[in-house]
């Protein structure tokens, strides 16, 4: 790649500086790069430069490092073999990660089990014991009887991150459909296995981004919605017969309306077998929500509309010959309604749950009882109510934390959830609908003494007054003298509300001596769709202006000092993370930017980028390109900056997020930075965004993540070593 010589710089209109020079593209400097803890090395890997101009509605952007785009040229495969060399070479010389290493190993190999789906009174749940790299599908035949395995992955590959998942389960109980993905891709191909015959069918839905895998009521066929970027399609396939011979049942369009690249929709079938649903939502997050059904008792009759062309979000359940629907609808804390089928307008439908101050987070039924889940300053609140909309009681919780809904079926009386927080791993029960009595499905041994930690909640003021709750957690007794490091992690958007949540790598860092926190940014659901809003499109300042204030905050009350702050984020939090390094660098030391969004220019025109237009918007329209600039991390950084220290964490198998922002941005950072602290890129050839890695590759991610951020959150002159502890626990990406 030829390294041109001009400066490569322009600007729009108001003199703003837009593009990286081809100075950028050499390292800051020719000296040593200096780490934490006496950690050396050479400047980084040089990256050539080769700009390529853009014309937004009259702004010219350069950017430089455009040839990184193309994940498989020879060019930038030698760049990401330079990059790991580079990596390599700093976990090498951290003297923390044989420890971490060594702590984790043991913790992650505990046994876990997911959420058990019953069937006939037979329960299937997925399982991993302890010493095995992945789950395995398991049955148990009546509650009181014992686990069998029933699909092991090992004998399916020996690729160790070859996952499998139970997608469905017929009503018989004798048919499972199971998923099997590699690595971290979304992707993943069905497989069927009978429990009679104890064989896998040959039927085999190849590989593709699914949306939902559920039986025909008779078992003999299943409905399976599969997308790509000319949208998604309902098919319907019936066992033993040809995927090629599947029936198209639902895409394309509906009574005239397109259905476009980023509506997603997947099929139901109602608890009583009657209707097949389809929930349909335009974007991610859903504007607008809509559903349609169709009588399966009907053969060949059309599909009834039970919601349309409203924009709100709807979601429904059919019990007890009545359909209940949770809406936003003029409601935007959440409110339960029982829906009058026909083109009826929701203003027209009864109220079973009104509105109240507290969102509504999540509702089900079971055992002819309504559960709703709640969120009371981000706190998980459960009440249940009778089918017409009476209190009937709540659900206690051991403390501050977060509560699954009650999963299971309205005509079953078992449901099952869990409880877990930062500070306490998740507890699995079963829960008795008759009754209100709770028991343990299953309980983890992890190491760690929950007792020794508290966990507490602040609200702070962000910039423009708005209040915001904040999540800190830390040993019994530890000080606040801004000595300690402080962990601190975000995301703020696409509605996701972010409960305390059991992660090992959090409770690692508790146990090492520092403080945890997580704020809970606007651009999350935790109060409702209002406080989403607030950080959609032009106003995502909004997010970063929360996680600025929180920072400000944490230091203020000495919980740390910014030489001991770090960062960490995926995704869209990896978003958050390039805003923190570009607009306040001097607040943090240390930032782990995980999978994540850089360049907000042209992030929807890769991989699943163009769902979420829905809540950036898009460079292509030119109202939004002016608050996209603006703000996108890859555009905002500017040559001669002390920047902290970063990790920029990615993998060949995203199939979500590209890689290649976080290509770009190592490059542009690397010429960038005056700091002299390290830049480092850590690309994986075989994970990638979602789950399925081994636990080996876990452990060794989870490692060269708290090493790198420990490492670079210790003090400068390399005298603060972790404290080794009995109990660690590590993070999984």
């Amino acid at each position: 790649m030829k390294r041109l010589c001009t400066m490569g710089t322009l600007l729009c209109s108001c003199g703003l500086l837009i593009a990286q020079s081809d100075e950028m593209s050499k390292p800051a400097t020719a000296k040593i790069i200096h780490g934490r803890e006496g950690i050396t090395l050479p400047a980084p890997p040089a990256a050539s430069t080769d700009p390529v101009t853009d014309d937004y509605f009259g702004t010219r952007i350069v950017d430089s490092y455009r040839w990184l785009e193309d994940a498989k040229s020879e060019p930038t495969r030698a760049f990401i073999d330079a990059e790991n060399a580079y990596t390599s070479r700093y976990l090498q010389h951290a003297r923390i990660r044989s420890q971490i290493v060594d702590d984790l190993d043991p913790l992650v190999n505990t046994t876990e089990t997911g959420f058990p789906l019953e069937r006939s009174g037979n329960y299937y749940f997925v399982r991993r014991v302890a010493g095995e790299g992945q789950f395995s599908i398991y049955v148990r035949h009546g509650w009181s009887a014992k686990d069998q395995r029933i699909i092991d992955p090992a004998t399916l590959s020996r690729d160790p991150n070859t996952s499998v998942d139970v997608d469905d389960v017929s009503r018989d109980g004798l048919l499972i459909a199971y998923s099997v993905k590699e690595g971290g891709a979304d992707e993943r191909s069905i497989h069927f296995y009978n429990l009679k015959t104890h064989k896998t069918l040959e039927d085999e839905l190849p590989s593709a981004r699914y949306f939902g895998t559920v039986f025909a009521p008779n078992g003999a066929s299943l409905y399976y919605a599969r997308n790509n970027k000319d949208g998604t399609l309902l098919y319907q396939h019936v066992l033993g017969e040809r995927v090629a011979h599947d029936k198209l049942v639902f895409g394309h369009e509906f009574r005239g309306e397109p259905l476009g690249a980023s509506d997603l929709f997947s099929g139901e079938i109602t608890d009583d077998g009657r209707y097949l649903v389809i929930e349909i939502s335009r974007g991610v997050p859903p504007r607008r929500q809509d559903i349609v059904f169709r009588d399966l008792t009907k053969p060949g009759s059309p599909f009834d509309i039970l919601v349309w062309g409203l924009d709100s979000r709807f979601s429904a359940i059919r019990a007890s010959n009545g359909w209940f629907v949770r809406t936003d609808y003029k409601a935007p804390n959440g409110r339960i309604l029982k829906a009058d089928p026909g083109g009826i307008l929701p203003d027209a439908w009864t109220t079973i749950v009104p509105e109240s101050p507290d969102v509504i987070d999540d509702f089900s039924i079971v055992g002819s009882k309504l559960y709703v889940r709640r969120l009371k300053d981000v706190k998980t609140e459960i009440t249940a109510y009778t089918l017409a909309g009476k209190p009937a009681g709540t659900i206690d919780f051991p403390g501050m934390g977060t509560a699954s809904g009650i999963q299971g079926r309205s005509d079953q009386r078992y449901g099952f959830f869990s409880f877990e927080s930062f500070i306490q791993p998740p507890t699995l029960y079963r829960f008795d609908t008759a009754t209100a009595k709770r028991e343990v499905f299953f309980q983890p041994k992890t190491p760690f003494d929950s007792s020794q930690y508290e966990l507490s909640q602040v609200f702070y003021q962000s910039k423009d007054g708005t209040r915001i709750p904040m999540f800190i957690a830390g040993k019994k007794g530890l000080k606040r003298d801004g000595t300690e490091r402080l962990l601190m992690t975000g995301y703020g958007g696409f509605d996701v509300s972010e409960t305390p949540e059991w992660k090992p790598g959090y409770a690692w860092w508790l146990e090492q001596g520092g403080w945890f926190a997580e704020p809970n940014l606007r651009g999350g659901g935790e109060y409702g769709e209002h406080w989403h809003e607030q950080a959609m499109f032009e106003k995502k300042q909004n997010v970063f202006d929360d996680w600025f204030a929180a920072a400000e905050y944490l230091i203020a009350q000495k919980y740390t000092s910014p030489e001991h702050f770090a960062i960490r984020g995926r995704s869209n939090g990896g978003l958050l993370m390039g805003a923190s390094i570009t607009q306040r660098p001097e607040l943090f030391s240390a930032v782990w930017c995980g999978y994540p969004l850089l360049d907000m220019l042209r992030y929807q025109k890769f991989k699943v980028g163009y769902y979420w237009t829905t809540e950036y918007g898009s460079a292509e329209n030119e109202k939004q390109f002016p608050y996209l600039l603006k703000y996108s991390p890859y555009q905002n950084v500017k040559e001669g900056t002390a920047y902290p220290a970063i990790m920029f964490f990615t993998g060949d198998s995203d199939t979500r997020v590209d890689p290649l922002h976080a290509r770009k941005m190592t490059a542009l950072m690397q010429a960038a930075s005056s700091s002299g602290r390290p830049i480092l890129l850590h690309y994986s050839v075989s994970g990638g965004h979602s789950s399925g890695v081994s636990v080996e590759q876990q452990i060794q991610d989870g490692a060269d993540e708290l090493t790198f951020l420990w490492t670079e959150s210790g003090a400068a002159s390399g005298q603060h070593p972790a404290r080794r502890s009995a109990a660690p626990s590590p993070d999984q990406p």
